[in-house]
């Protein structure tokens, strides 16, 4: 079986004393021994070869290809392993055995004398038999220098150059013949043939010269007249006559290589030279370029990651520096996934802060099944859970003596810089997610917060707190865990940056995984102190203790634990007065349209018997003078008809009048609005239609200062209208383009009475919507059924800012309206007074009439015109009371007053009905002034004493102007409700 990849020879004794032997043996013979000569990536042990081809009869035998065929490639595979270059790694085994072992098995094993080295290792291992081989019967090949120098001196002679041997030549033979050319060595040249060749020179021939130009000619012939070849009478004498010398060759030149022909050959010669004499390191990596050689190496991020690894002092400080500033400026795309352990170098580091205060340095260990159980050990896999007990084993050797050596500080420097690096590349959500799957990371945070309190961990451990604020929202810890322990000891402290911090941080714990995490184990005194922060002028503190009470009253347990152990009615009035923190009041102002922008004629409006009443005191023509002035307004671009308006005079004071005051007729009245309204005149329109032209009806109708039932100072306030919807009746009717019957149907509608306060309005709405019967004369008992809405102790002191109830409701019988279902038809308000039934308050029906008050328009937040005039010929304005407290990007609620009301809303669901503790624990507890409190929480309970008077008018007012929170301050009263409260 061939040896693993990069496995190296087993060095054993009997391999030791072998080589030992065997280079004694070179030494002796003068021969060089490869003592672990290498085939492809293998090394080959000598001592295993050895020992294998002895065993299969030696050198001889095993080269011997008929009685052994492929024992060489047998062997290769064996020690190197079966590939394509299996053929020729087997001579390169069968070469290695007969330079170093071919010798040596011929002494030691055969006991004979070898062959010279100069028949036996200096010649090539091609063939075999080398045991018979001796310098008679063996021809040392020759060398390739020798063969290339044969070569070279038989290039020297030119082709034809070489002088035949002499040889006799039978002339009795033709030279043309072949047995002449049989018995002569040297090869004649044949005889030349020559061309036909007419004469071409001018001038007239004889006959003679013309049969002889035109003769063929003889072979052999010399044309020019030279010699005839006829007269030559043998082979040597024809050959020498026709000889020609041989054509000469230009001789083949090799250059000699300089410099200065050829540099790069130089070059090369020399770059081959140092591969040859360098080391095994640099033959190993001659194939990458290296930096300097023309590649740039790795970009700042690998180069920071790499030094940061190698644990050198100088290579840690270049690379923290740049960490850093990467970290700050590329944070937002500096990511730990594309580095893989990095994360985990710079989570090395800070832990080495342990040994600068203890002696003690960490090991982590990333193996669970075999984790040591020795006090330096840290779990990389489940996180360390005694991690404090073997911190705390470790004396401490940090002395008082404030003077710090520069090992030290070099030492500390490196760690706050990896500190920070962590801190802000954690302030990326992707990055606080790795981190957060890191269960070392919980441990390098717990090691931080249990360091000396010494100046120089300060700064450390708000790194740490900050760290954990953005990890451990994705982190399930447990409250027995030594780091909830940690955080919750870091709420004792007194520095400001901290306890920030860590409020932010135990109330993020889990904030991320779906169920909530219930906090425990808060000492009593931490809570009062969080109360006590909440005093304090400091925006930043009130919003962390906000979120840290948010978190903390999110369980029911939590919830009787504050209450038992702070002050619940300072902390419930503290809570409702930051609902409106740093509120923004906005005047809303809303525009009526003014004339020109009306397209529809406003109805006239139709005064209710409480503004009539007064109207009848006065004569004719004032009290009609006086109605158009209240109803009706100066416009020249408008007109009515004189018969509605005729008809809204006499429907609004003709059921009242009597005989004694009757009202005017229709011509009087005619006239009597002209002289009202100096512009208007009666006009007869396209013929047939008489009109007035230059009046039109009020939007609202407003108090003139003058009639009886009103003050010169109310003078120019509008009146107000009823918004009850009630069913109206449509006759049956027919179409007139059609002629079809369109049938009697139903529909709601408004009121539209005009009251002049709102108290006639709840008269009326109690009287004639309502149908509630009148109060009988005797008054009942304050606990009866017919008791008032004004004694009411929830409704009491909560509308208009009076200290009496429902003002205008005095009169009614409540209970004997409880026995129909009555419901709010006000606008489109749909509370039934069912939803009031067994609420243990009385009367259904008193409850709503409580609640028909609060839609009731009030005139303190309305702004008149002095003028009439000026009020209905311009857009008038109201202005409302509106407060917005911080909102988001979206427009929800933030900040300080959301956190107090989503506070007061987990009190609210959760409140207990009783504390568990006694009354006198929680008197004890309480102590001073608030055992009042205790003393009323056996009477009214928990939920009264919390969500006082005082609490509830402060959500009551937040409810109504603050239109960020009403939302959320809905949700609080309701649960107040569910509460019993």
């Amino acid at each position: 079986m061939a040896p693993k990849r990069g496995q190296s020879i087993e060095r054993t004794d009997e391999y030791e004393d072998f080589m030992k032997k065997l280079q004694e043996y070179h030494d002796n013979r003068g021969t060089r021994l490869e003592t672990e000569p290498k085939v492809g990536i293998r090394h080959v042990d000598l001592s295993k070869l050895y020992e294998r081809v002895v065993g299969e009869g030696g050198y001889d035998l095993v080269s011997d290809t008929k009685a052994k065929p492929l024992m060489w490639r047998k062997f290769a595979e064996e020690f190197i392993g079966k590939n394509q270059y299996t053929a020729a790694q087997a001579f390169q085994m069968k070469q290695i055995y007969y330079k170093n072992l071919v010798a040596y098995e011929i002494t030691n094993h055969w006991q004979k004398e070898p062959p010279p080295k100069e028949i036996l290792e200096e010649v090539t291992a091609k063939g075999g038999n080398v045991m018979g081989r001796t310098l008679d019967n063996f021809s040392k090949p020759p060398t390739r220098e020798e063969k290339l120098a044969e070569a070279a001196e038989a290039s020297d002679a030119s082709p034809g150059q070489s002088t035949p041997k002499e040889e006799k030549v039978d002339m009795s033979e033709d030279p043309g013949s072949a047995a002449g050319r049989s018995s002569r060595g040297l090869r004649h040249q044949p005889p030349q043939r020559v061309l036909f060749q007419p004469d071409l020179t001018a001038g007239r021939q004889t006959r003679g010269q013309s049969s002889a130009a035109h003769a063929s000619p003889t072979p052999g012939a010399n044309t020019n007249g030279i010699m005839n070849a006829g007269s030559l009478t043998n082979g040597a004498t024809s050959t020498l006559a026709s000889y020609e010398p041989s054509q000469s060759y230009p001789l083949t030149l090799k250059p000699v290589v300089t410099p200065s022909n050829n540099p790069d050959h130089y070059r090369n010669e020399r770059k081959r030279k140092a591969e040859a004499n360098a080391g095994p390191l640099a033959r190993k990596y001659r194939n990458i370029m290296l930096p300097g050689t023309g590649f740039i190496g790795p970009n700042i991020y690998v180069r920071a990651q790499m030094a940061l690894q190698s644990g050198i002092p100088e290579e840690e400080a270049y690379a923290l520096h740049h960490l850093v500033k990467i970290s700050h400026e590329r944070g937002d795309k500096y990511k730990f996934i594309q580095f893989p352990g990095l994360a985990d170098a710079l989570l090395k580091k800070v832990l080495h802060v342990s040994s600068l205060f203890y002696d003690i340095s960490w090991d982590i260990n990333f193996d669970d099944d075999t984790f040591p159980m020795d006090d330096e050990s840290l779990n990389g896999v489940s996180g360390t859970s005694n991690i404090v007990a073997k911190l705390k084993a470790r004396s401490c050797h940090l002395t008082d003596d404030s003077i710090e050596d520069a090992h030290f500080l070099s030492e500390l420097n490196r760690v706050l810089e990896a500190a920070l690096a962590i801190r802000n590349m954690c302030m990326l959500d992707d990055n606080a997610k790795y981190v957060a799957a890191m269960p070392i990371v919980q441990d390098m945070i717990t090691v931080i917060l249990n360091l000396p309190d010494h100046p120089s961990t300060v700064e450390l451990r708000h790194y740490a707190l900050e760290i954990s604020e953005q990890v451990l929202r994705y982190c399930d810890v447990n409250v027995q865990n030594d780091l909830y322990q940690s955080l919750v000891v870091q709420l004792k402290s007194r520095d400001r940056g901290t306890l920030i911090t860590a409020l932010r941080t135990v109330a993020r714990l889990g904030m991320a995984l779906p169920p909530p995490k219930r906090l425990e184990d808060i000492p009593p005194a931490t809570l009062r102190d969080i109360q006590t922060w909440l005093l304090v002028e400091d925006e930043e503190l009130r919003g962390a203790c906000l979120d840290f009470l948010m978190q903390y009253t999110s369980f029911a347990d939590n919830v009787d634990n504050l209450l038992q152990h702070v002050d619940a009615e300072n902390l419930a009035r503290h809570l409702t007065r930051l609902l409106l923190f740093d509120a923004r009041e906005q005047k809303q102002e809303t525009k009526s349209e003014s004339k020109e922008a009306e397209s529809t004629i406003p109805p006239v409006p139709r005064l209710s018997k409480s503004v009539v009443e007064p109207l009848l005191q006065l004569d004719e023509p004032e009290r009609s003078s006086e109605w158009l002035r209240m109803c009706f307004m100066a416009d020249v671009k408008s007109e009515m008809t004189q018969i509605s308006l005729w008809q809204a005079y006499q429907g609004t004071f003709a059921p009242l009048c009597t005989a004694s005051n009757p009202h005017l007729i229709a011509g009087e009245f005619i006239k009597n609005v002209s002289a009202v309204f100096t512009g208007a005149t009666a006009q007869v329109a396209h013929g047939n239609k008489y009109v007035i032209r230059g009046i039109r009806a009020r939007k609202t109708p407003v108090e003139t200062g003058m009639n009886p039932g009103s003050k010169a100072a109310d003078k120019g306030k509008e009146l107000l209208r009823c918004c009850w919807k009630v069913q109206i009746s449509i006759d049956a009717q027919r179409d007139p383009s059609t002629g079809a019957v369109i049938p009697a149907t139903t529909r709601e509608t408004a009121c539209g009475e005009w009251f002049r306060s709102s108290e006639d309005m709840l008269k009326h709405i109690c009287a004639n919507h309502l149908r509630l019967p009148p109060k009988k004369k005797a008054s009942p008992a304050p606990d009866s059924d017919q008791m008032d809405i004004d004694s009411h102790p929830l409704t009491n002191g909560l509308t208009n800012g009076t200290a009496g109830g429902a003002a205008g409701s005095d009169g009614f019988d409540f209970a004997a309206g409880d026995k129909e279902a009555q419901q709010c038809r006000w606008a489109d308000c749909k509370r039934s007074a069912d939803e009031y039934h067994d609420d243990g308050h009385g009367s259904s029906v008193a409850m709503l009439a409580r609640h028909i008050q609060t839609h009731l328009p009030s005139h303190t937040l309305n702004k008149h015109n002095t003028k009439p005039s000026e009020q209905d010929s311009k857009s008038s304005s109201v202005q409302r009371k509106t407060v917005f407290t911080l909102q988001d990007e979206t427009g929800d609620a933030a900040g300080i007053p959301l956190g107090a009301a989503l506070v007061l809303r987990n009190i609210a669901r959760f409140m207990p009905k009783s504390l568990s503790n006694s009354t006198d624990s929680v008197r004890a507890v309480m102590g001073g002034e608030t055992q009042k409190s205790a003393d009323a929480l056996e009477d009214a309970g928990m939920i009264g004493m919390f969500f006082n008077e005082e609490v509830r008018r402060g959500l009551f007012d937040a409810l109504s102007h603050n239109k960020t929170l009403k939302d959320y301050v809905g949700v609080i009263l309701r649960n107040v409700r569910r509460s019993g409260g």
